[in-house]
């Protein structure tokens, strides 16, 4: 590993500076604060970009808790903004037929939400057939933790599969599926050919949407992770992972940091904090060539537009401690802080003498 000057910049900029980015992956184990790193990092996008979409394929849908706005399966223009949309989508599609109207038929929607992930397949590629016609200069997706994200890069194949299944039970049963066709009431040729049409159409779509996903110029997989042993595990598993499929990435955003504020007088955090940099130095460690970026742990959520507009600012220069140490500022916040304590602990013993009394 180089020395600290020979480090990656440890900021988005990389991401806001590449003009060519088409498609911004962010994901993650949940609880980790992949939306609001999805939500913030589409507002800067905002900024260089003439148009940006925001697309959460997480089924908790926590965009519209980010942005304090309701999103749906449409793209939305977000309030404040010209040119930032965003859009919420299922990929488990349940109380729809993914494979088209209600007459269809239904042995051969059976037969295709068999094969496993197909469905989800077919409900994401619709998604991309939308979103490839409007057009949009960037579009990025908050993605569903880990394991289904690395199921959404998979659905190429899974597809594939699909088709190579159906066709294949077409060759070997074709004359008894036309019986049962006509059984259900269908039309000799429909069924069949409707499907196969519509697989062999989401397959052209989801094939062309793959390549770009493959070229580090269009594409780039954004890690959001946090200083814990679970998370450097799962970190490091969807970074092999997306080496696996071909998928870019170098950034890595650790969030909830405790810093090493003077004011920092707990011992619970104090501990926390050292556990911490045991992490924190391993991730320097293991991704030396990658842009890691440092975000502060918050007493508060970060949600709605302004708020997320405040704390951006962490992501295009690194988190300062806001107070010298043995500054002025620093005596007084100590100081401040030491009251509230003994304001609260006088508040406890009187509570703690009223309570003897009654007995």
């Amino acid at each position: 590993m180089g020395s600290i000057e020979e480090l990656p910049d440890g900021t988005m900029k990389n991401i806001l500076e590449q003009e060519t980015l088409k498609w911004v992956f962010v994901g993650g184990k949940g609880g980790v604060g992949k939306t609001t790193c999805s939500s913030i990092l589409a507002i800067l996008l905002a900024r260089v970009r003439s148009s940006v979409l925001v697309i959460s394929t997480d089924p908790a849908h926590n965009l519209s808790d980010a942005f304090q706005q309701k999103f749906t399966k449409t793209p939305t223009l977000v309030n404040g903004f010209s040119n930032l949309y965003a859009m919420e989508v299922d990929p488990n599609v349940e109380n729809e037929d993914p494979l088209g109207s209600d007459d269809m038929d239904g042995f051969f929607s059976d037969l295709a939400n068999a094969i496993p992930g197909i469905d989800e397949a077919m409900s994401f590629a619709e998604m991309l057939k939308l979103v490839q016609t409007m057009d949009y200069s960037v579009i990025l997706f908050d993605t569903a933790p880990t394991g289904h994200t690395l199921r959404l890069l998979q659905f190429p194949a899974t597809l594939e599969k699909g088709l190579a299944k159906i066709m294949s039970l077409k060759s070997k049963f074709g004359g008894m599926l036309n019986q049962m066709t006509r059984l259900f009431g269908v039309s000799d040729e429909f069924a069949e050919d409707a499907i196969l049409g519509r697989l062999e159409g989401m397959k052209d779509v989801i094939e062309q949407v793959n390549k770009q996903f493959k070229d580090p110029d269009l594409t780039t997989f954004i890690c959001v992770c946090i200083p814990e042993f679970l998370s450097l595990y799962e970190t490091e598993r969807l970074v092999q992972e997306l080496t696996k499929f071909e998928i870019d990435t170098h950034n890595i955003i650790i969030n909830q940091v405790i810093f090493d504020e003077e004011a920092v007088e707990s011992k619970l955090l104090k501990a926390r904090m050292r556990m911490q940099q045991k992490y924190l130095d391993q991730f320097y460690m293991l991704y030396d060539d990658f842009h890691i970026t440092k975000l502060p742990l918050l007493p508060q959520e970060v949600c709605g537009v302004q708020a997320l507009q405040e704390f951006s600012r962490h992501f295009i220069s690194p988190y300062r401690s806001s107070l010298d140490r043995g500054s002025v500022e620093e005596v007084e916040l100590r100081v401040s802080i030491l009251k509230e304590r003994l304001k609260d602990a006088e508040a406890e013993l009187e509570k703690a003498r009223k309570g003897k009394q009654k007995i």
